[in-house]
C-alpha cells in the first residue's frame, strides 16, 4: 500500500511539476508529446531507459506519427498520486531532449 504524502511533499511535487514546461499533468499521471526524427526518438529513448532505471520509473514511450509520446504515472489505480521519481525521470527528460535537440542544430 502506498503511503499518504504531507501536505508540505505535495507543495514540493506541485511545485516541481510547475517548472515542467510542456507536460501535462492529469489524475495521476503526467504526460509529453516530443516532435522527433526516428534517430533523435531512438538517442532519447535509450538514454531514458538509463535513466528511469535509476529512478526506478518505467515509462510508457510511444512513437505516432512523427512524434514521441511520453507518460509517467504510479502503477496501480488512476488517482494515484506522483511520486518524486516520476517528476525527477520528467525533468531528465527534459534535459536529454534539449542536448538532443541541440546536437541536431
Amino acid at each position: 500500500m502506498r503511503a499518504r504524502w504531507s501536505d508540505d511533499h505535495r507543495d514540493y511535487l506541485s511545485d516541481a511539476l510547475a517548472l515542467l514546461q510542456g507536460w501535462t499533468h492529469d489524475a495521476g499521471e503526467i504526460r509529453r508529446t516530443l516532435a522527433l526524427d526516428d534517430s533523435q526518438h531512438a538517442a532519447l529513448t535509450e538514454r531514458m531507459k538509463v535513466v528511469a532505471d535509476a529512478v526506478g520509473v518505467r515509462p510508457d514511450v510511444r512513437r505516432l506519427d512523427g512524434r514521441t509520446q511520453i507518460r509517467l504515472r504510479v502503477p496501480g489505480t488512476a488517482d494515484s498520486e506522483l511520486s518524486p521519481g516520476e517528476v525527477t525521470l520528467a525533468a531528465r527528460i527534459e534535459d536529454l531532449y534539449k542536448t538532443i535537440i541541440a546536437g541536431a542544430a
